[in-house]
């Protein structure tokens, strides 16, 4: 077994043998079959987003157990986890004890732990998607997925696509209504295909036009670049981080309509509105930030349904020991995700 160790910003990744671990209870042995590229790697590779190094990085993940703990484990959907299925990981583990737990927020658990997310020296280094295998830890929701389901959409299921099922559920009964999106990188293209599904009329807004027309394809009734003005909407989804986008968006919601931020993760973009802007205009504003184990269910759900094109979500899948020619490439490209492949089966 094989991780790559990120060594901090500007640092090229070293690849670091590993024993086979055994599974405590409730823990699980993941071989990993693909993982993709989230923005938010790139981000802390950047330096833009605080990422503790050295550390395994890496977080969309669909894989197969290999190995289970001596206790029973259950997916999201009340399935029993067994030895040979293949399974997308969630983002994080959740104690279940705290408070925050115990108030439906367990992706805000107060001794959260998150994949992609933690030093070498306290998680060990099979604790990011950048590796042959994911050591997956009791607390974690996971989802069994059916064998012909392209590793491309099962991947990001357990970020990018409960992601944005959280996001959708967060604009509230979209059904006949105008709905903004800002951004079409892979969050806003699911969130529009979504929205669109239960009955919203989706703008999109995006400064590429390859993202635009993906977008289009999803279902969005117009896309445009993020300087056209739109009539406002009953709901606008901030979906790019983008601080213009975030700055304009009271401006394109309309009277008693809802504003969905999930798209800034990182420092930097403060909030310029006017709280009269919000009062007057009788705004609801709604933060999103990852989601709930009832989000990965209803993202599977989704996808399962809906299979989205896989030329319109992955672009080049490079083997591990290339991860940096990967990173590169993802924040260069206009394509939705960059794969990365062990060649370790």
């Amino acid at each position: 077994m094989i991780a790559l160790v990120w060594p901090g910003p500007g640092g090229r990744h070293r690849p670091l043998a590993v024993a086979p671990p055994d599974p405590a209870p409730g823990e699980l042995l993941v071989a990993v079959e693909l993982a993709t590229v989230c923005g938010s790697d790139l981000h802390t590779v950047a330096g833009r987003r605080p990422g503790p190094a050295p550390g395994v990085l890496g977080h969309e993940v669909v894989g197969r157990v290999v190995r289970l703990g001596p206790d029973a484990v259950t997916d999201v959907r009340g399935r029993r986890v067994a030895a040979g299925d293949r399974v997308a990981i969630g983002i994080y583990a959740a104690c279940g004890t705290c408070a925050r737990c115990r108030r439906g927020l367990p992706h805000k658990c107060a001794r959260l732990f998150k994949y992609g997310h933690a030093a070498l020296a306290d998680a060990g280094p099979l604790s990011g998607g950048y590796a042959s295998h994911v050591l997956v830890r009791a607390g974690t929701p996971l989802a069994v997925v059916p064998p012909d389901l392209p590793a491309a959409l099962a991947a990001p299921l357990g970020c990018a696509t409960a992601t944005a099922v959280a996001v959708a559920g967060a604009a509230g009964d979209v059904a006949g209504r105008d709905v903004t999106v800002c951004g079409a990188g892979l969050l806003g293209v699911l969130a529009t295909a979504m929205l669109a599904g239960r009955g919203a009329s989706v703008t999109v807004l995006d400064p590429d036009p390859g993202r635009r027309a993906t977008a289009l394809r999803a279902g969005a009734r117009h896309a445009a670049g993020p300087d056209e003005e739109v009539p406002p909407a009953d709901a606008c989804l901030e979906l790019s981080g983008a601080a213009d986008a975030v700055r304009r968006a009271p401006a394109r919601t309309a009277t008693g309509g809802t504003i969905v931020l999930a798209g800034t993760v990182s420092p930097g973009v403060a909030l310029d509105w006017s709280a009269q802007d919000v009062v007057r205009g009788l705004l609801t504003v709604r933060g999103v930030h990852n989601y709930t184990p009832a989000d990965l269910a209803g993202a599977v759900a989704w996808a399962e349904s809906a299979r989205l094109p896989v030329s319109d979500v992955l672009g080049t899948v490079h083997p591990l020991t290339d991860l940096d020619a990967a990173l590169g490439e993802a924040a260069g490209t206009t394509a939705l995700r960059v794969g990365v492949r062990p060649l370790e089966k």
